[in-house]
C-alpha cells in the first residue's frame, strides 16, 4: 500500500522534528490478511525493479570510492584485537529468508559465546538485553568498535549484502528471528519489502526509541515507500555519519 509521496514526506518529516506521537495511522490499520509472498506479488514490477537498480549502482559507487576507508578498517579491526575482521550474524530478509549480515567485527573475540554468562551473572542486563536486544553498555565491544558503532561505519560491508540482493540501501531494520514476534501481525507486510543498511529508525534515533516506536516505522516504510522518501533517508544517513553525536547507536 503507498500514499502520495510528498504527503507522506510531509508527515514523516513532522515526526522527525520532535512530535512524540508518529502522526499518522500506522498501528490503527489492520495488518495485512495476505502473506509475505503475496504481498510482493501484488507489488508494482517496475517500482521493485527500478529500486533494485538504484542499490546496484548506489552500492558499487559506496564500495568503489569508499575502498581506501574499508581497507584502513580492515586493517584497524585486525590489528586491535585477534579475531576475523568481520562478523556475519543470521537475519530475516524478505519473505522470511535468512541471509548472513556483514559487518566489520567490534566486540572481542568468541563475544557470543560470552553471552549467556554475561545475562545469567547480570540480572539487570538480562533484562535490558530482552526488552531490546542490545546492551547500552557492552563490556564485549572493544574500544575501536566503539567508535564503529557510534559512527555506524560498523554496517559498510553491508553493502556487499546489497549487490546480492538480500538487502536494500534505504528499508526496514534487519531483524534476528527472535524480534519477530515483536511485529505482531504487521510481520508479514515488513517482510515483504527488503531489510535496510538504513532506514526511518537509522536516523531517528535508533536505540533511542521504545521497541514499539521502532516497529510502527518500520511499518510506515513498508506501507509508504517512495523514491523521495527514499532519498531524504540517504541524505539524513550522511547527516549521521558525519556527526555522531548521540543517535543511540551503541
Amino acid at each position: 500500500m503507498q500514499t502520495n509521496p510528498r504527503k507522506s514526506l510531509l508527515r514523516w518529516s513532522e515526526f522527525r522534528k520532535g512530535s512524540p506521537i508518529i502522526p499518522y495511522e500506522v498501528i490503527s490499520k489492520e495488518p495485512s490478511s495476505l502473506p509475505a509472498v503475496e504481498i510482493i506479488r501484488n507489488q508494482s514490477r517496475s517500482g521493485r525493479t527500478l529500486k533494485r537498480i538504484g542499490d546496484i549502482i548506489f552500492s558499487l559507487i559506496v564500495l568503489t570510492l569508499g575502498s581506501p576507508i574499508f581497507i584502513l578498517i580492515a586493517i584497524l579491526v585486525k590489528l586491535g584485537s585477534p579475531g576475523s575482521v568481520f562478523y556475519i550474524q543470521k537475519r530475516v530478509g524478505r519473505n522470511y529468508r535468512e541471509f548472513g549480515c556483514i559487518k566489520f567485527r567490534t566486540m572481542y573475540k568468541d563475544a557470543d559465546d560470552l553471552l549467556p554468562n554475561l545475562l545469567e551473572k547480570y540480572p539487570l542486563m538480562r533484562k535490558e538485553f530482552e526488552k531490546d536486544f542490545k546492551l547500552r553498555q557492552d563490556p564485549r565491544i572493544t574500544k575501536l568498535g566503539r567508535f564503529l558503532r557510534r559512527s555506524s561505519l560498523d554496517e559498510l560491508p553491508q553493502f556487499f549484502n546489497v549487490l546480492k540482493g538480500e538487502m536494500s540501501v534505504v528499508g526496514p531494520r534487519p531483524i534476528v528471528s527472535n524480534e519477530i514476534i515483536k511485529y505482531s501481525l504487521f510481520m508479514e507486510e515488513v517482510i515483504s519489502v527488503r531489510p535496510g543498511l538504513t532506514g526511518l529508525w537509522q536516523v531517528s534515533g535508533r536505540n533511542n526509541l521504545s521497541y514499539k516506536k521502532r516497529v510502527e516505522l518500520d511499518l510506515f516504510y513498508a506501507r509508504n515507500r517512495n523514491f523521495i522518501l527514499d532519498l531524504e533517508i540517504i541524505i539524513l544517513t550522511l547527516g549521521v555519519l558525519l556527526f555522531p553525536m548521540d543517535r543511540g547507536a551503541f
